[in-house]
């Protein structure tokens, strides 16, 4: 063990915060694995062996969005463009109604969307009062701080009174994406027409003044520096100091295919590991890591319950963004499989709400017999 990895363990063991410089050691640190132990004991210190996941539903109403992220595979500049689609209200509508209908529930629909020009501030909000009016007591976790400041900008609104009127329609809480990397160099080169750094941290800020929860997230694996990382890192934590008002942070890796990064290559699996760990180890007061799934893959997402994520997301379900960016995970995870996948790992599984209240644990989420019989017909092991 080095003697810088020694003293970062001290701190950590001493309840200490990290600096930038300790966050650049962590990444540069040779052995990945005495990283993934350490921010393993900061999680089992927070959650034990306890793993989180909830039925959710993802709903992308819009790709049309008239920011250029070059990272971005699923925006579409103009409405006519090849692969372009929007919602009718009816149509999103309809995603809740099919899941009510067909009695399988869910407790959140997450709802992210492009930067549509031309779609009215009454979109917005009637389409959170009709999710509610279909099932009142659905969680509507929706709209990134891109999409609340753009709203601002857009319709002559304050921050405060965009989550206001979004809040009286249904909205509630805010999800974590657009945060990309804070560095300006960064931007610059990959997102320069949005919301800049301090601007997404102001929403999250008036938000969390105004009782909402909220997550945090970092695009990592493009052309950041392991500084620059950190740095964004450190940032989240400055302000969930300040608040309190970050639930979970979500590290996600950058997706190369259809895009204009296209000829980067991917983040590896040990890549994607130290990350999580990282930041478990950084992020002393946010309480929850997220390893999404649907972005990192089952197999890595599963793995990395033991680099510091205490959490899996959800069951997703029709989930586009990172699809049309070459994700080749499926696009809906049932419960049971979930379950399966977290007991393999060695972990509890916990159902949960969006703000992480218990509904279900124990005997009450074990594999159901017909799951069992099913995978034994196709031939395949079940490991509970």
């Amino acid at each position: 063990m080095s003697a810088a990895f020694a003293q970062i363990r001290d701190k950590i063991q001493a309840g200490q915060p990290l600096t930038l410089e300790d966050g650049v050691a962590l990444y540069q640190h040779h052995n990945l694995m005495e990283v993934g132990a350490l921010a393993n004991e900061v999680r089992e210190r927070l959650h034990g062996d306890r793993t989180y996941f909830n039925r959710n539903l993802h709903i992308n109403a819009t790709n049309v969005c008239e920011a250029s992220c070059r990272f971005c595979s699923f925006a579409r500049l103009q409405p006519g463009d090849k692969g372009a689609y929007t919602m009718t209200l009816e149509e999103a509508w309809g995603r809740l109604r099919a899941r009510v209908e067909a009695q399988d529930p869910i407790t959140e629909i997450h709802i992210v969307n492009g930067l549509h020009p031309g779609l009215p501030f009454s979109y917005y909000t009637d389409l959170l009062a009709g999710l509610k009016k279909i099932q009142p007591s659905i969680h509507l976790k929706a709209f990134t701080a891109v999409e609340i400041f753009y709203f601002a900008k857009k319709f002559g609104m304050s921050i405060e009174a965009v989550l206001q009127a979004l809040r009286a329609a249904g909205l509630d809480s805010l999800p974590g994406g657009g945060a990309e990397i804070f560095a300006a160099r960064v931007r610059k080169k990959i997102c320069d027409d949005k919301s800049d750094a301090d601007q997404w941290l102001e929403v999250h800020r008036v938000a969390h003044r105004l009782g909402m929860r909220s997550n945090c997230t970092m695009l990592y694996g493009h052309i950041e520096t392991v500084e620059e990382r950190v740095d964004h890192m450190l940032r989240l934590r400055a302000l969930q100091e300040e608040t309190g008002g970050f639930q979970t942070f979500i590290p996600l890796a950058f997706h190369p295919e259809n895009n204009a990064l296209m000829k980067l290559p991917a983040p590896t699996g040990a890549e994607d590991l130290r990350t999580y760990a990282v930041a478990r180890l950084l992020l002393h007061n946010i309480p929850h890591v997220k390893a999404y799934w649907i972005m990192l893959g089952v197999k890595t997402a599963q793995t990395a319950l033991w680099f510091g994520a205490d959490d899996l997301d959800g069951t997703v379900q029709e989930e586009r963004i990172y699809h049309m960016a070459g994700a080749e995970t499926p696009q809906v995870m049932h419960p049971t499989e979930i379950v399966r996948v977290i007991q393999n790992a060695g972990r509890t599984p916990v159902e949960r709400d969006t703000l992480y209240n218990v509904v279900a644990e124990g005997d009450a989420l074990s594999l159901k017999k017909p799951f069992r019989r099913d995978v034994q017909r196709r031939g395949l092991e079940v490991v509970s």
